[in-house]
């Protein structure tokens, strides 16, 4: 039986403007389209949740010195453990296609909390082999997180402002790393150093009630659910599998098409970006609170790229513009580790621009091209590809690199595989400006 798309509905009913600026989105941040509260209302729960899970991410790059003194783990070593870590968002490929299944919601909230309880009990690792199984941990319930609050975006937000939504999911998300930088320019006054850091991670356990009563299932996956409601419930677990199949038989060239996309740029995005903090800290002997200020406002004007994508996306279409972003990555990564020490802040806006922008652009066509019966399971397995080339692209700084310093001639020549990933957006239906039951 099909769902009951509720778009016609939708359509019928005149959109209610958000009269009213919400206070989590600064003016600098540009004008907000006329989307409905509820939208707004949405994007800001989710954006704060998410935020809690990118200040972890971003954790691990910047503190990767002190973690790595405190564990004793050599320089040559770095891509291997990191890649071992980036290996953990396998698993999420277990989780995501059962918010196509007990809904977004659920599996949602679940992530959030997992991501948290990970988070906190990293602070308590006692040697390298606890830190890489807790952060393996971590990046599952990060992963799935991040996947399906696309989805969750996606499906609720209107035709024509669905990019700009995922662009400032994605901007807001970025706050994360500012709030983790402001914390790691203190690392040195802390008491236990690194690992007050990641204590942070009690904080979304705290408000976790707050986001169980304000994040409300998609009225698409609702609609979904009660059109196959015949189903028995003992049932779910046992097809719970069954979209992973379907994708690729359904929409085999798709399939392959988000697999290369995820693969490919993260291959060069990861080595360009995990080895930031060392490199700065330790080749251009940068102390950690020059190095938080320079992702601080360097990245405050480069997260305009997930606004900017999202924004002119919707208008002039996605391929184009990650065309250009992704294409331009090489370039960017080429001055940072090549050029002279005084560019590397100016180069780094460049670097989050063009990288958060083609993220964007890629996340939004891997949610947008496929039905609500198989979304959350495709974003899914884009995040899943998207793990594994990170994971790939650490191996091979792994094994290119016999003799400290290596990491820099072997970054730059990785981020030519971001270059390759532009290619391939070019192949993809345009989504712009569609709704999502036409796309699919």
């Amino acid at each position: 039986m099909n769902p009951v798309p509720p778009t016609t509905t939708r359509a019928a009913e005149a959109e209610k403007p958000a009269l009213v600026r919400p206070w989590w989105i600064p003016p600098f941040l540009g004008p907000i389209p006329a989307v409905e509260q509820r939208h707004l209302s949405l994007l800001g729960v989710i954006s704060i949740a998410i935020l809690f899970e990118e200040y972890d991410l971003a954790m691990l790059t910047a503190a990767l010195p002190q973690i790595a003194a405190d564990l004793r783990i050599a320089e040559t070593d770095f891509g291997l453990y990191l890649g071992i870590i980036r290996l953990g968002a396998v698993p999420a490929f277990a989780l995501i296609p059962f918010a196509d299944r007990i809904g977004r919601r659920r599996i949602f909230l679940a992530s959030l909390l997992g991501t948290a309880l990970a988070t906190l009990a990293t602070a308590f690792s006692q040697d390298a082999v606890q830190f890489v199984a807790l952060q393996m941990l971590t990046r599952t319930f990060f992963i799935t997180g991040s996947a399906v609050s696309v989805v969750m975006i996606a499906e609720e937000f209107p035709a024509g402002h669905r990019g700009w939504g995922i662009g400032m999911l994605g901007a807001l998300g970025a706050t994360g790393h500012g709030f983790a930088m402001l914390l790691f320019s203190q690392i040195d006054h802390m008491p236990y150093g690194w690992r007050s850091l990641y204590a942070v991670g009690f904080v979304p356990i705290v408000l976790f009630p707050l986001f169980r009563r304000r994040i409300p299932e998609t009225d698409r996956y609702r609609s979904h659910a009660a059109a196959r409601a015949e189903l028995d419930a003992t049932d779910v677990g046992a097809i719970s599998l069954q979209p992973l199949r379907d994708l690729a038989i359904t929409y085999p060239a798709r399939t392959v098409g988000i697999a290369l996309a995820g693969f490919l740029p993260s291959v060069g995005l990861i080595s360009a970006f995990q080895l930031t903090g060392y490199y700065t800290q330790t080749v251009h002997g940068w102390s950690p609170g020059q190095y938080a200020a320079m992702v601080v406002l360097g990245g405050g004007l480069g997260i305009f790229g997930n606004l900017v994508a999202g924004r002119l996306g919707d208008r002039f279409g996605r391929r184009l513009v990650g065309f250009v972003l992704l294409g331009t990555f090489p370039l960017w990564v080429g001055i940072f580790y090549n050029g002279p020490g005084w560019s590397i802040p100016i180069v780094w806006i460049g670097l989050v621009f063009s990288s958060s922008g083609g993220r964007i652009i890629l996340r939004a066509m891997a949610t947008e091209l496929f039905p609500t019966s198989q979304r959350a399971t495709a974003s899914g397995f884009f995040a899943i590809l998207e793990a594994i080339g990170a994971a790939v692209g650490l191996f091979l700084l792994y094994f290119g690199s016999s003799e400290p310093g290596d990491f820099v001639g072997l970054t730059t020549l990785l981020s030519f595989a971001v270059m390759a990933g532009a290619m391939v957006v070019v192949f993809f239906p345009e989504t712009k400006q569609r709704e999502l039951e036409s796309i699919s």
